[in-house]
């Protein structure tokens, strides 16, 4: 699997020194001294050398680190170490792992270019509404995603950085930030519980409460073909570590057979919603991980003229202080048009079968 995409191919690796031949190795052939700008103030010594250093193992920056092969204005320094504007960072030779072809690398190279919707725009933050189907960031055998197509649209933008994340599948309101500090800043934000993330999801059946509370203990783990999963425990375990979570849901509106709900995220673990929902018996329509896989193939399938090809899990909203101004922001990305038609045919659909009853309402 190919750990370099194009993007840092393109940008990066020019200012670690020089480039040989596609298909080598790739090693700096000299010492070099960095002087840190603003957009890695604040940054933890080893985040900066693995996001620099893609193809290196993280046990060898820790080894480069302790070694203290890597220094900060002549100084040995702890891997925890923040940088500082104006720090001066002793970069030692690194030989970069290449396990990519010269065909990958020029695949990777030319990504189609991608145009997202912008809900919100300063010096700042930058907020798309993310389309389902591309992940937020490459990797898994995924060379390009948002961060990544973001990068190369706008090379000169110094700093940009994801403030959160979203499923592959879920649309919606997606925050990055355009500066470290507005990064640290919103993060101060999301671990006090002070900014608002709201999602509208359709699930399978009739649910009853106007309001509900989830608190769930969740635990998260990897199947043996290495696909990441999460699911709610119950019970203590020394072997495990558990993570709790809270998700509040209202009811929107109900049909026949399914319910469309808002969710509300107190906590934001992986798969939360889809986790909660599919435990409660409401799994999401069109969850291919957690949801009822054969009201799935029926809706891919479009039979009965009800089509959805996706999950329906979209980021409606998402409400914060500004990092800067101070001043209360609220972004909301509007339902792309194959979640509205579906709704559409949802309350259009007003004739039974000769039973009475629709397969699918």
């Amino acid at each position: 699997m190919c750990s370099i995409c194009g993007y840092i191919w393109e940008f990066q690796l020019k200012s670690i020194g020089k480039i040989k031949t596609l298909g080598k190795n790739i090693m700096p052939d000299m010492i070099s001294v960095e002087n840190i700008d603003e957009k890695s103030d604040g940054q933890r010594i080893d985040n900066f050398f693995f996001k620099r250093f893609k193809g290196v193992p993280k046990s060898h920056i820790y080894q480069l680190l302790r070694s203290g092969q890597v220094r900060v204005n002549s100084k040995r320094i702890n891997a925890d170490y923040r940088l500082q504007q104006n720090d001066k960072v002793r970069i030692p030779p690194i030989r970069i792992s290449q396990s990519c072809s010269v065909q990958d690398i020029r695949k990777m190279a030319k990504p189609h270019p991608i145009t997202f919707e912008v809900l919100f725009e300063d010096e700042w933050l930058l907020a798309i509404n993310k389309p389902s189907g591309i992940a937020v960031h490459g990797g898994s055998g995924i060379s390009h995603g948002v961060i990544e197509q973001l990068r190369i649209c706008y090379p000169n933008w110094k700093f940009l950085e994801l403030v959160h994340r979203l499923d592959r599948e879920t649309s919606g309101v997606l925050l990055l930030a355009k500066k470290r500090s507005a990064l640290v800043e919103v993060h101060r934000q999301i671990r006090e519980g002070s900014v608002q993330k709201r999602y509208c999801v359709l699930v399978r059946g009739k649910w009853c409460n106007t309001k509900q509370s989830v608190k769930l203990s969740l635990n998260k783990y990897v199947t043996a073909d290495g696909e990441r999963r999460v699911t709610v425990v119950s019970g203590k375990r020394e072997d495990r570590k558990e993570l709790s979570s809270h998700t509040v849901f209202i009811l929107k509106k109900n049909w026949q057979n399914f319910s469309l709900l808002e969710a509300e995220l107190k906590t934001g673990r992986t798969h939360q919603i889809r986790v909660h929902l599919a435990h409660l018996g409401f799994p999401i329509a069109g969850d291919n991980k957690y949801g009822d896989f054969a009201l799935n193939k029926q809706l891919m399938k479009g039979e009965q003229g009800f089509s959805l090809k996706r999950m329906f899990l979209h980021a409606s909203s998402f409400d914060l202080i500004h990092p800067a101004t101070g001043k209360y922001i609220h972004l909301e990305a509007p339902l792309s048009d194959d979640l509205t038609v579906f709704l559409h045919r949802l309350d259009e659909d007003t004739i039974p079968t000769e039973d009475g009853n629709h397969p699918l309402l």
